[in-house]
Order: structure tokens, then C-alpha cells, then sequence
């Protein structure tokens, strides 16, 4: 639990600078979407690997 509260506080705190639009933020701007695409699926393939590498080791 107690790393779930951390989580939704760093992701809280992030997301705030995400929200005040002048200065940094982490939205992609001017067709840089493939951006978050790309973030997509390379956290697919990990997230894939790691569930095939632990079924893997049950055996």
C-alpha cells in the first residue's frame, strides 16, 4: 500500500507540471505524438518479457 500512495503521489506531482501549460510540461507538442506510441509499446514489449521470462522460470 504504502507504494501505491507513493506512486499516485509522484504521478500527482508530475501530472502538475503537466497542467500549468507555460514552462515545463510532458505533453508532446506539434506532431510529436509517435512519441507516446512508442513509449506504449516499449512498455508492452518489457512488461511481455518479463511475464514470459517469470513463466518461464516456473517450470
Amino acid at each position: 500500500m504504502k507504494n501505491g500512495l507513493a506512486l499516485a503521489a509522484v504521478a500527482l506531482l508530475w501530472a502538475s507540471a503537466a497542467m500549468a501549460h507555460p514552462g515545463a510540461h510532458v505533453h508532446p507538442h506539434d506532431g510529436a505524438h509517435w512519441l507516446a506510441i512508442v513509449s506504449a509499446l516499449g512498455l508492452i514489449a518489457v512488461t511481455g518479457g518479463l511475464a514470459f521470462v517469470k513463466t518461464r522460470s516456473r517450470k
